[in-house]
């Protein structure tokens, strides 16, 4: 009996409920795979796109995708302005004093609109471009460096223009172009212009559209720009309040001087609306709707004006004007002289005092 050999009893488990076996790894297997600590071995593909697909991952596309869309739409704005840049330097050069950076430091901008069409255009009355032609808006901005100021002066206003004597200010344009209007107007005001830029009609439509257009806030208009749509002109209604306005009746809405709603109206209220067009054009600019139409934007911006600015010193204006304040609307007043207008010393002296502060 001392020989005998000890029985053994064999147990085999039964499968657990986490789906391992006895009191093992395969127990301890389920549980975390349960958890979710350690991926099932039968399904690797999971984790693969887990780990891909990580919070701060996505964070991360998006980052790039954005950082992308906005390098591609500042290559777009500065081929289009190298592109669009013309003989404005050589023409108003002797005029324009050197300034700094137009983001960082401050700048005078003059503006100017001509009367100057399309060459498509049936208008009467108008000068197709490229022929002798009368300055319709004229505009200093003040920008860069903290400031923001705008200050327009009616067309009817009467100075000494250089070489020519005494007339209405927007003669200097169809006297001596944007050269002599530049000087015309430093001289006038006393004061240096460091930058100019011409508002391009035959493609500020287009710009406006990029934008989606633009929220105009004001009274009832009524225009028929030279004769109205029906004679080749154009035709222009606005009820009062909001109105949305696309490219075409932005155009048509600067330009207008006689409304029928409000026979009284004159330059003065003309430099005005032109100034609150200028500040939904801003408020479009800063909107994040915008964002999405970037590309557009970049591309037709630089189209709509004529600079003597280079691609970086024009993106340095359009960033001055979008994250400046909104200026108060600011307009040169004067009393009527004949079939013009004269503003006398010390008002002028007061409003140049006050756009030059910002």
């Amino acid at each position: 009996m001392a020989d005998e050999k000890p029985t053994y009893t064999k147990y085999r488990s039964k499968p657990k409920l986490f789906g391992g076996r006895g009191s093992g790894n395969g127990a301890r297997d389920g549980i975390d795979d349960l958890r979710g600590d350690v991926p099932r071995p039968e399904d690797p593909d999971k984790r693969r796109l887990r780990d891909r697909f990580t919070y701060w991952r996505v964070l991360g596309y998006v980052a790039a995708a954005v950082v992308g869309w906005l390098l591609f739409s500042l290559l777009l704005f500065l081929i289009s302005a190298q592109v669009q840049r013309q003989g404005v330097t050589d023409a108003a050069g002797g005029a324009l004093k050197d300034s700094g950076y137009t983001l960082t430091s401050p700048n005078t901008i003059l503006v100017l609109g001509s009367d100057a069409r399309t060459k498509d255009s049936k208008e009467p009355g108008a000068n197709k471009i490229g022929q002798p032609s009368r300055s319709d808006t004229i505009m200093l901005m003040r920008i860069g460096g903290g400031k923001s100021a705008r200050l327009s002066i009616p067309r009817d206003t009467l100075v000494d223009i250089p070489g020519h004597g005494r007339d209405k200010i927007n003669a200097a344009y169809a006297y001596g172009g944007p050269g002599l209007a530049t000087k015309t107007v430093s001289q006038y005001l006393g004061i240096p212009i460091n930058h100019l830029v011409e508002v391009n009609f035959e493609n500020f439509p287009a710009f406006i559209d990029s934008l989606g257009g633009i929220t105009y806030k004001g009274g009832c208009v009524i225009s028929r720009i030279n004769g109205g749509a029906r004679n080749g002109g154009t035709t222009l209604r606005l009820h009062r309040g909001e109105n949305h306005l696309n490219g075409k009746e932005a155009l048509a809405l600067a330009r207008t001087r006689k409304n029928e709603c409000n026979p009284a109206e004159n330059d003065l209220t003309r430099a005005r609306r032109q100034q609150k067009i200028l500040s939904a054009i801003k408020s479009r600019l800063i909107s994040p709707k915008t964002f999405f139409r970037l590309p557009w934007v970049s591309w037709q911006a630089p189209k709509a004006i004529r600079s003597d600015m280079a691609g970086p010193a024009l993106l340095g204006l359009f960033a001055s004007v979008a994250t400046s304040g909104t200026p108060e609307t600011r307009v040169l007043p004067g009393v009527p002289e004949g079939n013009g207008l004269t503003v006398p010393d010390q008002v002028k002296q007061r409003e140049v005092r006050r756009f030059l502060k910002g």
